[in-house]
């Protein structure tokens, strides 16, 4: 079993993550293009492209299915991507946790970056899935950017600046951006009020990666033996783990598994 995921950069690795846990006996290819970040302010257009090219880049090692583990990028690109790969490959996109979290009760706040704020596409998933619910779209600047750096500081500023307009009674909070899930337990320790019960956070890594085994005919075998390795791809071409990545956990439960011969890598997939 093969599975890809694919992002602008280290967004991509809570869901990864989320599968190597699910079957550790699967192959994983992550493919990402750091050097064109960010894709946020980038038109619909643009985001298309580039993320044809990083989809492609992992396709050529033919996983089984892919998932675009960028919220931007599943707005803008999904119908794109689904058009150039299916039926050969599964695309699964991922969607803010706006459903999950408005069926426990309100109040809801949504943190994503400021272009996905507001959207029409937010806009429509809280009319859809959250209609009677007090949902707050929360933007936060420069807290994907940070968070792709590793740089502790911006992350801290970022998460504080964004707590600071987030209604104090909120019962549960959306990551509306993959990068998020990576410091979720710092948004978490912000947000949390003194004696009112455990904020819930709704990723969606969780999901994404339970519905590409579905889509596979695959079942969750988390006591699988952990014989699957990892290939990563960056720029459309075979690399290590980025040194950021090891930063969160889940990057470093991923290193354990890369395939650090990218030249037997590239080799044994076929890929340029």
């Amino acid at each position: 079993m093969k599975i890809a995921l694919m992002d602008s950069g280290t967004g991509l690795l809570a869901a990864a993550a989320a599968v190597r846990r699910l079957r550790p006996d699967a192959d994983l290819v992550l493919s990402a293009n750091p050097d064109s970040l960010p894709w946020g302010p980038r038109s619909r257009d643009e985001v298309t492209a580039l993320a044809l090219d990083v989809a492609r880049a992992a396709a050529a090692h033919r996983p089984d299915a892919l998932i675009v583990a960028c919220n931007t990028a599943s707005v803008h690109a999904l119908p794109a991507l689904r058009a150039a790969l299916e039926p050969t490959v599964p695309v699964i996109g991922t969607v803010p946790a706006i459903k999950p979290a408005a069926a426990g009760g309100g109040p809801v706040a949504i943190w994503a970056t400021p272009a996905t704020t507001g959207s029409p596409y937010q806009r429509d998933l809280i009319e859809r899935f959250a209609s009677g619910v007090a949902v707050t779209g929360v933007p936060c600047p420069g807290l994907a950017d940070a968070v792709e750096a590793a740089d502790d500081a911006a992350i801290d500023a970022a998460i504080a600046a964004a707590a600071h307009i987030t209604p104090r009674d909120v019962r549960a909070v959306v990551l509306g951006c993959t990068h998020y899930e990576l410091v979720a337990e710092r948004i978490r320790a912000a947000l949390q009020q003194p004696g009112a019960p455990r904020l819930v956070l709704h990723g969606s890594a969780e999901a994404v990666a339970a519905q590409a085994l579905r889509r596979i005919g695959a079942e969750p075998a988390p006591s699988a033996a952990p014989t699957g390795t990892v290939t990563v791809i960056l720029g459309g071409r075979p690399a290590a783990l980025p040194a950021m990545a090891l930063a969160y956990d889940e990057g470093r439960l991923l290193n354990a598994d890369v395939i650090h011969d990218v030249g037997a890598a590239a080799s044994a997939s076929g890929a340029a």
